[in-house]
């Protein structure tokens, strides 16, 4: 598979009207305190020969409000675990997600700004 998956979540969660302000795949051109759902691959691994690849997916909310970082990370997490599953985005197919790390605060120790961390396993194939 050449499915980038980074951008198959970046691409959904763009979709989303709520998050797409947010939503970024670098952090180039980011200035504290912008509200920011950065989108990391943090790894995975080939499932099924040539037709399913498992992409670990780390997600971290930037915010200057806790109460604002701690909302929107746990709405990312809800989005990805239960509606993203079975979706087709590009051409890829999204088999389902599973929770690595649940949401947990991570506050930025160089621009002081509230951060929540969490990572999903996303399975996919090009469909």
């Amino acid at each position: 598979m050449r499915t980038d998956p980074v951008s198959v979540v970046h691409d959904y969660l763009r979709s989303q009207p709520e998050l797409a302000h947010a939503v970024t795949g670098d952090m180039v051109g980011r200035e504290p305190p912008e509200t920011t759902i950065y989108i990391e691959h943090a790894g995975g691994f080939r499932v099924v020969r040539d037709s399913m690849d498992r992409a670990d997916i780390t997600v971290q909310v930037y915010s200057q409000h806790r109460d604002e970082a701690a909302a929107l990370a746990y709405r990312v997490r809800e989005l990805l675990l239960e509606d993203l599953p079975g979706r087709r985005i590009g051409k890829a197919l999204v088999l389902d997600v599973a929770e690595g790390i649940s949401p947990q605060y991570a506050p930025d120790s160089t621009s002081r700004e509230h951060s929540y961390l969490g990572e999903v396993a996303v399975f996919i194939t090009e469909g």
